[in-house]
């Protein structure tokens, strides 16, 4: 079974084909700049799994439709051919970020799935509608005889309890608004705990589970169920990120609105794309620029990976609390699978555990799955190279081989 994983954002459509038969990607890509400017100025890359490469530039792409023809090419035609038709595709995977309280679980794309994931857009204005975008172009494209399933990334953290999700806003309005913790990065969580439990031989874990990229959370899951995650109703809650602010003190935020005579809008800019490493170092929100002005002597830019580090330990901290001990912990996605010395320094402040990190395996560790503590380690220490688009290649194999 061949399975197409879609990811679609406002303006790029990433794309994986999988053999799941052997679990493996045969090809990948990515359109971007959909519908900027005067649509002339998409871009295209892909490659395969046999080492074959491509780039084209300055493409056609008004919307998604005219993106998918164009993955449809790549994949049966030119140099990067991988398929003789596109009916060797099985099924097709969605990843959709919201789910909101409409969907705690994949499912097969009807129109009842499509009406919630609209119903949804307000908690995912730049990504639900995209989504959707994305799946009707598939429908267009293969029709309704070849299975579409969305896997939500607020799925797997459904399992929280109440006691972790419910805000301290009035009750009502919890309950009118569906105004809650939902989470983010579930996809990945769900993957990483799975092979963290792989490596252990057991399920009996309590795990911290730290998805740390330009967009980053930490996630408390204890025998696979999900206890408690840093992203709030949104993706910007928990601790700072690349350009998010992470969890702010309410009263600062309308405090700088009165100041500032922001919009809602505008403040949501400002906290979303303007904030964190970016806005405190002043710099930039990518990991090699602020490495570059560190070694410059660049004291904003030293700042912002300080405090960015400090809350991660703080999250981890209060995660170990949450779940009345650890027998785990996970570090994954860009920055932590390719920083040793961010994994380091976060658990050099956590040796009161009888943690031991084995510094050779730890610093020839790049995005790799490795277990990077020493055997005498109290708690286990992992570097998992992630995978969502397998995970959701996983589920929607699942969901196709039960009908």
């Amino acid at each position: 079974m061949k399975i197409l994983v879609v990811n679609c954002g406002s303006s790029s459509l990433k794309y994986q084909l999988i053999d799941m038969e052997n679990e493996q990607c045969i090809a990948k890509g990515v359109c971007e700049k959909i519908g900027v400017g005067s649509g002339n100025e998409g871009l295209m890359k892909g490659s395969t799994a046999d080492g074959r490469k491509f780039e084209k530039e300055n493409m056609p792409m008004v919307d998604h439709t005219q993106a998918f023809g164009y993955v449809k090419d790549a994949l049966c035609d030119g140099d990067c051919k991988v398929l003789d038709d596109i009916s060797e595709i099985s099924a097709i995977g969605h990843r959709v970020v919201q789910g909101g309280w409409l969907f705690n679980k994949a499912e097969l794309v009807d129109q009842k799935v499509i009406d919630g994931i609209a119903e949804l857009c307000d908690l995912a204005p730049l990504h639900n509608p995209a989504h959707i975008q994305g799946i009707n172009c598939c429908l267009e494209l293969f029709g309704k005889d070849v299975p579409e399933v969305c896997v939500f990334d607020n799925a797997y953290h459904s399992t929280m309890p109440d006691e972790a999700k419910i805000f301290g806003v009035p009750y009502e309005l919890t309950q009118k608004y569906h105004c809650i913790r939902y989470g983010a990065h579930g996809t990945s969580h769900k993957y990483i705990a799975g092979e963290v439990a792989r490596l252990m031989g057991k399920e009996d874990i309590k795990l911290v589970s730290c998805h740390i990229g330009n967009g980053a959370s930490i996630t408390a899951i204890e025998n696979g169920i999900v206890k408690d995650t840093s992203m709030g109703l949104t993706p910007l809650d928990g601790f700072i990120m690349g350009t998010r602010s992470g969890g702010v003190d309410p009263s600062a935020v309308t405090y700088l609105q009165e100041k500032e005579g922001w919009t809602p809008k505008e403040t949501s800019e400002i906290l979303n794309k303007k904030s964190g490493v970016l806005g405190i170092s002043g710099v930039s929100s990518d990991e090699r620029d602020i490495n570059a002005a560190i070694k410059e002597g660049n004291e904003r830019a030293l700042l912002s990976r300080k405090i960015q580090r400090y809350q991660i330990r703080k999250f981890i901290g209060s995660y170990i609390a949450a779940l009345n001990g650890v027998d785990a912990i996970a570090f994954a996605a860009g920055i932590a699978e390719n920083t040793p010395t961010l994994r380091k320094d976060v658990c050099e402040n956590l040796s009161y555990l009888g943690i031991k990190i084995d510094d050779e395996i730890n610093n020839s560790t790049f995005g790799e799955t490795k277990k990077i503590s020493t055997d005498d380690s109290k708690v286990a220490v992992f570097v998992i190279a992630t995978n969502e688009e397998l995970m959701i290649a996983r589920e929607t194999k699942a969901i196709v081989d039960s009908l």
